[in-house]
């Protein structure tokens, strides 16, 4: 009965569109007033030469600034903000966030407004661009090799700017969401932690592969709506990401007075833990953000606390 039930749950994610895959709330494009990321990349496949050099990359500094870096024939920028406190060379924090299908980083930047919860607490962040506007990630979308990308991004930065290599964490909404998924599997000897929000350990090989699950413990942190179109997909996945790595689930408790946010941790046989927030009446959103209704729990703050505590 639970495969059948998993069955319909998936047939349910390919005819509504999977969980972060675009979607209500996915915004495909910066709000008004924020900057397009810039990018000198002519190249539109992987293997096609570019035709111009990427830009000098920027000094490690506090502020925001574009980095350029070539992968796969292309020349792929990340926008990167460092805090007031920066110091280069200075060990620091990591946190990559990734954007949704279709949508650029310079979205998920103005929505999740986590560049302010990096100036309060002195971490890095990195928001990169997906060729086409979509990552290659669980059961969607590309065949571009993001994994090893993100993994050279990551490694740039320890090298250039100070980046504390046991202190790399990803969060992502919507199909940034099912990529970081992807990445605690097959990163987890880059991340320490990930942070899904609003999107689901859904499809492809998470769907029936059993020994899909990360050679070493990495802690997770996730968010589901209940009106979310995909709710019930990413409930699933929870599920069978408990299976894969044999955790037991806790008693679910409020977080909230008003009882709308629920919370389940749940402790894994390889000593991870897996935390994740059930909001009653959130659809396909950034919980705390003001692009989106208010949320009785502010994502920004539960996912930093949540990787503060959680070293590779």
């Amino acid at each position: 009965m639970r495969r059948i039930a998993r069955l319909i749950a998936y047939v349910l994610v390919l005819t509504a569109g999977a969980a972060g895959c675009g979607g209500p709330g996915d915004p495909t494009t910066a709000p008004t007033g924020a900057a397009a990321p810039a990018t000198t990349a002519t190249a539109t496949r992987p293997g096609t030469p570019t035709t111009t050099p990427p830009p000098s990359p920027p000094s490690p500094a506090p502020g925001d600034h574009t980095l350029h870096l070539p992968w796969e024939g292309q020349t792929r920028d990340t926008l990167l903000h460092a805090p007031p406190g920066y110091r280069p060379g200075s060990a620091t924090p990591l946190v990559v966030v990734l954007h949704g299908r279709p949508s650029n980083a310079a979205a998920v930047r103005e929505t999740s407004r986590l560049d302010a919860t990096a100036d309060r607490h002195g971490f890095l962040v990195a928001y990169p661009n997906a060729p086409q506007r979509a990552w290659n990630g669980i059961g969607c979308c590309t065949d571009a090799d993001d994994v090893g990308f993100l993994r050279h991004l990551v490694g740039e930065l320890v090298s250039t700017w100070g980046v504390d290599p046991t202190r790399v964490y990803v969060t992502g909404f919507s199909a940034g969401a099912n990529m970081a998924w992807k990445l605690a599997v097959e990163g987890s000897d880059v991340f320490a932690a990930v942070a899904p929000v609003s999107g689901g350990f859904t499809g492809g090989r998470a769907y029936d592969d059993k020994g899909y699950k990360p050679p070493r413990p990495v802690p997770v942190v996730t968010f589901v709506g209940t009106s979310d179109r995909s709710h019930a997909s990413m409930i699933d996945g929870i599920g069978r990401w408990h299976d894969n790595l044999g955790c037991e689930p806790g008693r679910p408790t409020f977080v909230d007075a008003g009882r709308t946010v629920e919370q389940t941790t749940a402790r894994c046989a390889d000593g991870s833990e897996i935390v994740h927030y059930v909001l009653t009446g959130m659809g396909h959103a950034w919980p705390g953000s003001p692009a989106y209704p208010p949320a009785a729990v502010d994502a920004n703050e539960v996912i930093w606390d949540f990787f503060d505590r959680n070293r590779r």
